[in-house]
């Protein structure tokens, strides 16, 4: 049987696989649940779990079925901040983009987690406005 490249092309994880593999990745830290124990509880490599996180590897309904399980969350947790399929917005999914880049990095997941906490609003418009200007220096 000749080798069929456009089976393969719908065979690559997508964009949605990333942004899922994400949200695994940004659920599993705020647990505390390291790599290892979560594909532990998988039956499966951490290796496997990287390549999840990372969207090289697709994860079928039932795994994701079982990380949910595992991870105390719903099954809609891992698709929150797509585009609508009814109706995508282009400036939604960019800003969606932006976010899973910034939570993508270890740092931009601690920041995440700690920022909510700062009390005084005006506290964290000035921490905003310093990385503001580090940025643009």
């Amino acid at each position: 049987m000749p080798y069929d490249t456009a089976n393969t092309e719908s065979r690559r994880p997508s964009s949605i696989d990333a942004h899922v593999g994400t949200r695994v990745r940004m659920r599993r830290k705020v647990l505390g649940v390291t790599q290892d124990q979560l594909a532990d509880s998988l039956h499966i490599t951490f290796q496997q779990v990287q390549k999840y996180e990372r969207g090289e590897n697709r994860i079928s309904a039932s795994k994701l079925y079982q990380i949910a399980s595992l991870l105390k969350t719903d099954i809609g947790f891992f698709f929150d901040g797509l585009p609508d399929p009814a109706g995508a917005d282009g400036e939604a999914c960019e800003a969606d983009r932006t976010v899973q880049t910034f939570l993508h990095t270890a740092e931009g997941l601690q920041l995440a987690e700690l920022f909510p906490r700062i009390g005084p609003s005006r506290v964290r418009r000035q921490l905003v406005d310093l990385v503001r200007v580090m940025a643009e220096g």
